[in-house]
């Protein structure tokens, strides 16, 4: 390494006030790299994930140091410790952290406090700049270095924590490690006062929650659950003649798997969902091995055929007599009816009813594109459900004398219906013989 020259002290405080620190572009990084390579201890690094460079330039222009962050490492017991995030938080959030991977100060320039103030300045911007490159902040950042090589005074005066020492693995690739045998310090330093509370919480801000929808779902549940879940479905009729490697039962359960993860659901979602199913998660779900003594994954087009062949009216039985041994039955609160159009489908919509706020289900109807949710409604849905003592809601488009006196008389339920404008008379009489409400606060 070429040896450090000592400013003069005028100079010194001339470049502190004058450094600034901008985001690298891509044609700057090659030498950026090859500054690494030739004055930083570890050499030039191959990032893994999102990244960014950094360059910290005098007044003149010139560079004087470099940093460079990038994906934070992916098990670190002293971390999730200070954090206080569960193991499932930490996959789906890992994103959030940020690796201080380099930071080199180039030899021509000898100044004290130069490390902790041009720092101070990137940190400073982190937080916007990644939001800018990669649609999200970061909240926490980490960085590691040789005890043997420095003492860590840029962070500790920058305002870092010593977590303690690292078990020396290295990674090699986004998942392979190395033993090394040279543990390192771990310092970490968030980004706001409230960072590790954020990272913890049960949901996460809007800003940071497309974080955890980047991430794949993952099946959590243990091979006996998974068993435990399977004999519910074994009831299904199976409508198929021949049966090879997935029994009706095994699909079911799967997409009842999918939903206790908060997994997507179109046939696309539920394929990669699959292959994320380890070999004994597959074998407890009842999957038949193939010739290679493998479990397979379905795939989109098994679970096409699945939904388009399964009993409806079966399978709503089976989930409303699983939901009752976990949950117990439905308490007597307000009665929630809604139709949802689903994303991905044929153009039918599905009319549910579920109970608010504990949001039990209690039961859905398909409303095919030939009708409307009013007749799915009067006919299949409210009577096939125990309505007896409940307020039922629904929107505008119910408000209908056939649809009241199906909640009342056939049912046994109180109807809470809206009334708009496209019903001028019956909003008039309203107006004329119920007495506005009273408001909680003043005008």
């Amino acid at each position: 390494m070429k040896k450090s020259k000592r400013l003069p002290d005028q100079t010194q405080q001339q470049l502190l006030d004058e450094v600034r620190v901008e985001l690298a572009t891509s044609p700057q990084i090659p030498r950026i790299n090859q500054l690494l390579s030739q004055h930083h201890y570890l050499g030039s690094l191959r990032p893994v994930g999102q990244r960014l460079y950094y360059i910290a330039r005098n007044g003149d222009g010139q560079w004087v140091a470099l940093l460079v962050f990038s994906a934070a490492a992916k098990h670190l017991k002293h971390r999730e410790e200070w954090i206080g995030w569960s193991e499932e938080q930490r996959r789906r959030r890992l994103s959030l952290v940020t690796n201080n991977s380099r930071f080199l100060l180039l030899p021509d320039f000898t100044v004290p406090n130069l490390g902790s103030r041009v720092l101070r300045l990137t940190l400073a911007r982190l937080r916007e700049d990644w939001q800018t490159r990669y649609g999200h902040p970061v909240e926490v950042v980490e960085t590691f270095f040789d005890p043997e090589q420095f003492c860590g005074t840029v962070y500790t005066a920058s305002g870092w924590t010593e977590l303690g020492q690292t078990d020396g693995w290295g990674r090699c690739q986004r998942d392979y490690y190395v033993k090394h045998d040279k543990p390192k310090r771990l310092f970490v330093r968030p980004l706001r006062r409230d960072a590790c509370r954020s990272l913890q919480a049960e949901h996460l801000k809007p800003e940071l929650a497309i974080v955890e929808a980047r991430v794949p779902a993952r099946c959590t549940q243990r091979v006996k659950e998974i068993g435990s879940i399977v004999e519910h479905f074994k009831a299904l009729p199976e409508y198929r003649g021949r049966v090879e490697s997935y029994p009706l039962f095994s699909l079911a359960a799967l997409i009842f798997l999918a939903m206790l993860c908060e997994a997507p659901r179109g046939q696309t979602d539920l394929a990669k969902f699959a292959r994320g199913l380890n070999q004994g998660q597959r074998r407890a779900l009842g999957i038949r091995a193939n010739p290679q003594d493998k479990y397979p994954a379905p795939s989109q087009s098994t679970f096409s055929r699945f939904l388009a062949g399964i009993d409806p009216v079966k399978l709503n039985e089976r989930l409303l007599q699983i939901q009752r041994l976990l949950r117990g039955r439905a308490p007597q609160e307000l009665v929630v009816m809604d139709g949802k159009e689903p994303n991905h489908g044929s153009g039918a919509s599905i009319l549910t009813a579920v109970t608010v706020p504990s949001q039990h289900y209690l039961g859905s109807a398909l409303v095919d594109q030939k009708t409307n949710e009013i007749p799915v409604a009067q006919k299949e849905l409210i009577p096939a459900l125990d309505l007896a003592g409940r307020f039922v809601s629904l929107d505008a488009l119910h408000t209908q004398d056939e649809t009241a006196r199906t909640v009342v008389l056939e049912a046994g339920g109180h109807y809470l219906l809206t009334v708009k404008d496209n019903q001028p008379t019956l909003r008039a009489n309203l107006e004329k013989k119920v007495a506005a409400p009273q408001a909680d606060f003043s005008s």
